[in-house]
């Protein structure tokens, strides 16, 4: 039986590169942050964390009438990190009521469908913690120990969890293939394949 979890979509991200708020674009009309949102009440979280940081108006404003918690980051512009640092302080550090796993997920994997997230479940109730195949290294979505998650804490700059989750020993994780999940949206060429890919809507223009 899988045991009671919370979720983290990680939202935080100022899209520099890009140079327009990748959270929110949109796919079939939805945002991506209110579809990665949406996927993750799907799997019916305890409590849902949405961790905003750029763009953080726009982005409440996009998820603010789902039942979820916005956790502003004020530490975003550090990087990926100080967004775990802050799930694991929110959820699991000096927590006797921690819940004892955590799905955490990126709304800027367009591909991402709720059977992967199912998939992931699967793995976790089997070896107790369960990670996408991103080429050589593990990454989100993940679905992590609550030990895992507090191991963030110690994490520093633009680092995830793949060095955390690089440490599990083969048979203490699930590891599942999704080659079309390491297709995420840093820059206009990432955006102009996704859309090309038919994950992304067209520009408004076209």
């Amino acid at each position: 039986m899988m045991p009671a979890h919370d979720a983290v979509v990680l939202a935080a991200g100022g899209s520099h590169r890009l140079g327009q708020p990748k959270q929110l674009l949109t796919r079939d009309g939805e945002t991506l942050v209110r579809r990665c949102v949406r996927l993750a009440l799907e799997t019916a979280p305890r409590r849902l964390l949405v961790i905003v940081g750029g763009h953080a108006e726009a982005v409440t404003a996009a998820v603010r009438d789902l039942p979820m918690d916005i956790l502003p980051n004020p530490a975003w512009e550090e990087g990926l990190a100080s967004s775990l640092r802050l799930a694991a302080a929110t959820l699991v550090s000096g927590r006797a009521d921690a819940s004892p796993a955590c799905l955490l997920l990126a709304c800027d994997q367009p591909a991402l469908e709720a059977a992967h997230l199912d998939a992931l479940r699967e793995g976790f109730v089997a070896r107790g913690c369960a990670a996408t195949r991103h080429g050589d290294g593990r990454g989100v979505p993940a679905w992590a120990p609550a030990d895992l998650l507090a191991q963030a804490a110690s994490l520093r700059g633009d680092r995830g969890l793949r060095g955390l989750l690089a440490a599990r020993a083969p048979e203490c994780i699930a590891l599942l293939d999704a080659p079309e999940l390491t297709h995420d949206i840093d820059t206009p060429e990432d955006l102009r394949e996704a859309r090309r890919r038919g994950w992304i809507d067209p520009a408004p223009d076209c």
